[in-house]
């Protein structure tokens, strides 16, 4: 599944973890697949199945 870069952003604000919003931008690409990139999501703190779970409910409404 590819999350929109921008989707991980907002989550990192949500956590009050601002200070890794520029690292995300700098590390992650526009699209990312969060089996592919589970590693840099998890250096940032989050769980890429949580990722997932986040964004489909986003989708879904």
């Amino acid at each position: 599944m590819e999350i929109d870069r921008d989707h991980v952003i907002k989550l990192l604000r949500e956590k009050g973890q601002d200070e890794k919003v520029q690292h995300a931008i700098d590390a992650l690409p526009p699209k990312i697949d969060h089996e592919k990139h589970a590693q840099e999501l998890e250096k940032l703190g989050i769980d890429p199945g949580e990722l997932v779970a986040k964004a489909g409910h986003s989708l879904l409404g």
